[in-house]
């Protein structure tokens, strides 16, 4: 088993993969016939972490349970997808070889325009842990909207207001202040309606000069710079896994 933080000598990985004992494992590595993150190793002690790749004879090995979480800042100009049509410049064009190779998936989106914290991962049950709505994980951002924002506006969002498209929102937590001759709003979300914010300060008649998502759940996006990318820590995930349900049995 591969936990996902976890790392393993690169003897230990081929032996838990099936390929040959360990003894066995050291012969393979030292002819040649195993690579990581796409180049020949020879270093049987090599510690493999699960954004690592490691191929025997050119098939790509995977682990039972090594699921991979990583977190990433996504710049504006990039599409949450795996490709797109219009050839605009995706995620995933972001990450390195080694892990585009991997079967990530996005958890949740965010549009083109807006940046921050977005989580990919191979483990499909987080997946849906986190983006299933009996969860409520929040979701937390920063909003800079030109000029000020009136108290009502504020009001109007703490309540739970109706979009112009029909659909009844729940409270969101707001705070605000100045940011020179604008504001920055800090907001909580604790459901997944598409363009949420967006939606909400069009029809409240505020204008959007950046959007980013800085936290989900327990997890911050912190100084990490946009488009860079880092597993999570094993504290991080533990927080995302061990997060309460609001489901009632």
């Amino acid at each position: 088993m591969f936990s996902a933080m976890e790392s393993l000598r690169l003897n230990r990985f081929l032996a838990a993969a099936g390929v040959a004992s360990r003894r066995g494992a050291d012969g393979l590595i030292f002819a040649g016939r195993v690579m990581v993150n796409g180049h020949v190793c020879r270093e049987p002690g090599r510690r493999i972490l699960p954004t690592d790749t490691v191929a025997f004879d050119g098939r790509v090995l995977e682990l039972p349970l090594q699921h991979l979480v990583i977190m990433l800042h996504k710049p504006t100009g990039t599409v949450t997808t795996a490709r797109d049509p219009q050839g605009r410049p995706t995620v995933f064009d972001l990450l390195p070889p080694h892990l585009r190779q991997r079967r990530l998936f996005p958890v949740g989106r965010l549009d083109i325009m807006s940046e921050g914290l977005l989580l990919l991962t191979s483990d499909g049950d987080l997946a849906l842990r986190l983006t299933h709505p009996r969860f409520e994980h929040p979701k937390l951002y920063e909003v800079l909207v030109r000029g000020q924002v009136p108290a009502s506006a504020l009001e109007t969002m703490r309540q739970g207001m109706r979009l112009a498209e029909g659909e009844q929102l729940r409270p969101v937590e707001v705070s605000a202040r100045r940011r020179e001759a604008n504001t920055l709003l800090t907001m909580t979300l604790r459901q997944g309606v598409n363009r949420q914010i967006r939606r909400m300060c069009r029809d409240l008649g505020l204008v959007i000069l950046r959007l980013r998502r800085i936290g989900i759940g327990p997890v911050r996006l912190g100084t990490l710079p946009p488009g860079a990318w880092r597993p999570l820590s094993p504290e991080e995930t533990a927080a995302l896994t061990t997060l309460p349900s609001s489901a009632t049995a």
